[in-house]
């Protein structure tokens, strides 16, 4: 398993494709804030969940200099399925090959359904304007993210 990222750590750089057949790299969002979370499956019901909570709160965030990125190993035309089905304003993009899940520490063992098993863990790393980690939370709940991660923001 991946390191996991801490307040203070650089974020690891990434260039992954997105849901509408074009490519985002994080350090061109230098000079924003940047929630970076990472979910294991499109169009499933806690990734959907959440993915809508953010979408719902994504004009409040930005308006605090924020801007979301939700990444999955699902493939780019799986995300744009995800995106229209549920109308998702945030950024989707795609991670096949899990690299930069690894570099974030957002891949490796976690229990699922009382088993240890290898996949996505749940996560959002909280990235400053000089692309530097500011908050780190691993294995968190889909449900009621988004509203915990505003109060430790202290968007609330």
């Amino acid at each position: 398993m991946s390191d996991r990222l801490s307040p203070g750590d650089t974020a690891p750089d990434f260039t992954l494709s997105d849901d509408a057949g074009g490519t985002t790299t994080l350090s061109d969002l230098r000079g924003r804030k940047t929630i970076v979370y990472f979910y294991p499956a499109a169009m499933t019901p806690g990734c959907t969940t959440q993915a809508c909570d953010f979408s719902d709160s994504l004009a409040s965030l930005r308006g605090e200099g924020y801007e979301v990125l939700g990444i999955s190993p699902d493939k780019p035309e799986k995300l744009a399925k995800f995106r229209e089905r549920d109308g998702l304003g945030i950024t989707l993009l795609s991670d096949p090959d899990k690299a930069t899940m690894q570099a974030y520490g957002a891949f490796g063992e976690k229990k699922l359904y009382g088993k240890v098993v290898e996949g996505v863990i749940r996560s959002t790393v909280v990235v400053d304007e000089e692309g530097t980690v500011s908050l780190a939370q691993y294995n968190v709940k889909a449900t009621g993210h988004v509203a915990k991660l505003r109060r430790d923001l202290g968007l609330d």
